[in-house]
């Protein structure tokens, strides 16, 4: 019988999770982890990372991705301008199920200064098990966040 395929997972941090994010790889040995960077605790910016990660989900190279910085709102703003993502920050097990069960969130954003290493390896479990539900009051709501996407953003007069 042959071997069940791990499930790829694109992972970026900035300096401030760059710990974090290795400790939740080593944690969760299940899955196909492709570390998108930085390699370091040197200081870099995180809307580079989000937009890398981001742009590889926008275009299907994987169906998940994890972005980690100091508090994660930097993460999870950046990551939500590229259009195809749903970027969910979270900081508790019910949050990080239901950005999956009700938002399809394909992004999900950590901010290593507010979690242990344990707790942030639960809430990246929890979100990468939970799968979508499906429900139509769901998808028609994430279909009108997709209509925001394509419509043309203009300053208001």
């Amino acid at each position: 019988m042959p071997a069940t395929a791990k499930i790829r997972v694109l992972i970026a941090s900035d300096h401030a999770a760059f710990r974090l994010k290795n400790e939740i790889k080593a944690a969760l040995p299940a899955y196909d982890w492709q570390d998108l960077g930085t390699l370091d605790e040197v200081k870099v910016d995180y809307p580079d990372f989000a937009e890398l990660l981001g742009n590889k989900i926008a275009v299907g190279e994987a169906l998940f991705g994890i972005l980690l910085c100091g508090s994660g709102t930097g993460m999870c703003i950046a990551a939500n301008k590229v259009k195809g993502v749903r970027a969910a920050q979270v900081e508790n097990p019910t949050a990080a199920r239901l950005a999956r069960e009700h938002n399809d969130a394909n992004v999900l954003c950590l901010g290593a200064r507010f979690l242990a290493s344990e707790y942030a390896v639960e809430l990246t479990r929890v979100w990468l098990e939970t799968p979508f539900s499906n429900d139509p009051r769901h998808v028609r709501r994430i279909e009108k966040i997709n209509a925001l996407e394509m419509r043309r953003r203009q300053a208001p007069k």
